[in-house]
């Protein structure tokens, strides 16, 4: 862990916030204004790049890598978080993340709020972590790197016009009813394997998004990658995986075939589809794949409670329906309240603390960064 100096100490430190403007459901307008309100008065300077184009986000973090900053913050999904961690990984400069998108995987993991204000809270912090992340093929993947079905679901995802949640599980169910699984061979831990899978899930970290949990007990830290082999079945047996894997229970599943390992290498039998954190990709018959320990520095939660089937899964649902609740009230209600009747239905410093910082405070049992 790399515990820097506070950055109300050093006036010079710089930070480059990435805005992509398209990522997820939310609109991204006045994000740059919030950012500066919230860490200009700790001592942070800001400049704003936006994305317009696929690779802007990793030229951009190129830019800060080159004239020093201290960090950069990736406002939006996974895909942005993949385009700006690219650039940082073997430098001193430091990842944020901001969760703007559809699933915010690696953020979920990590224990980073949905919610921005919240989630720069976590930067002010200053809590840096020397992470691992994944290589396929010499392409890096921070969060998950899969093949089969969710690579087929992504790809079918990428090309709908409208994003989200039932976006993405719709896009699940029409995949589902045509989909046919695949002969694959993985070489790893000095043994080779040959399965005729549903899905093969490559993980730095325990989920997909959305608290869709593919490899539970995933560490950014401990230099191995989670691989899941997942088998088809009957529908039932579908519908069983589906509830395994939003309880975490999915290493429980007589279905599924998990292991750790340092590198492996995947064959089949042809060129096809495959997703790098969530983004569609058309990559070769043969998969090299390799973890890199330690080598990209990320803003994080000093702490995070430990994963527990079941338990972990509600809390983060319970959390995000909390939050969404207090954002459609502060939108849709409180702006049509005079200062007066605020004042009458609320105490203010009731609410910063309760509704905001409240939110990211339930966890016990501390177990470091996983």
């Amino acid at each position: 862990m790399d515990q820097r100096p506070q950055a109300a100490a050093d006036k010079h430190r710089r930070l480059m916030l990435i805005i992509n403007p398209i990522s997820g459901t939310g609109n991204k307008k006045g994000v740059a204004e919030d950012v500066a309100a919230h860490l200009e008065p700790l001592g942070w300077s800001l400049d704003v790049r936006t994305t317009a184009a696929r690779g802007d986000a990793t030229a951009f973090a190129n830019e800060a890598v080159k004239r020093g900053y201290y960090g950069v913050l990736a406002c939006g999904g996974d895909g942005t978080v993949n385009e700006t961690a690219r650039a940082l990984c073997n430098t001193d400069t430091a990842l944020g993340i901001l969760p703007a998108g559809s699933g915010n995987g690696l953020a979920r993991h990590l224990g980073i709020p949905m919610d921005i204000p919240m989630a720069l809270d976590i930067v002010a912090a200053d809590n840096v972590v020397d992470s691992d992340y994944g290589t396929v093929n010499g392409k890096p993947f921070f969060c998950t790197f899969g093949m089969g079905f969710d690579a087929a679901v992504s790809h079918r995802f990428a090309r709908r016009h409208r994003r989200g949640l039932m976006s993405y599980v719709s896009s699940t169910i029409t995949e589902y009813l045509k989909y046919r699984p695949q002969v694959y061979t993985v070489s790893a831990n000095g043994k080779i394997l040959t399965e005729k899978a549903f899905l093969i899930a490559v993980c730095n970290a325990s989920q997909w998004g959305n608290n869709a949990y593919i490899a539970p007990q995933a560490s950014i830290t401990d230099g191995l990658l989670d691989i899941t082999i997942v088998h088809s079945g009957s529908p039932i047996d579908a519908a069983v995986m589906g509830m395994d894997i939003f309880t975490g229970y999915i290493n429980k599943n007589t279905m599924v075939h998990s292991f750790r390992a340092p590198a492996a290498v995947i064959y089949r039998k042809n060129p096809g589809e495959a997703h790098i954190d969530g983004e569609p990709e058309i990559l070769d018959n043969i998969l090299e794949i390799k973890c890199h320990r330690g080598r990209l520095k990320i803003f994080t939660p000093d702490s995070k409670a430990e994963f527990r089937p079941i338990i972990t899964p509600v809390r983060e649902m319970l959390r995000d329906a909390r939050l969404g609740l207090y954002h459609f009230f502060s939108r849709h209600i409180l702006r049509h309240m005079s200062d007066e009747e605020r004042y009458d239905e609320f105490d203010e410093d009731e609410m910063s603390d309760a509704d905001a910082h409240g939110l990211a405070d339930e966890e016990d049992d501390d177990d470091g960064i996983r």
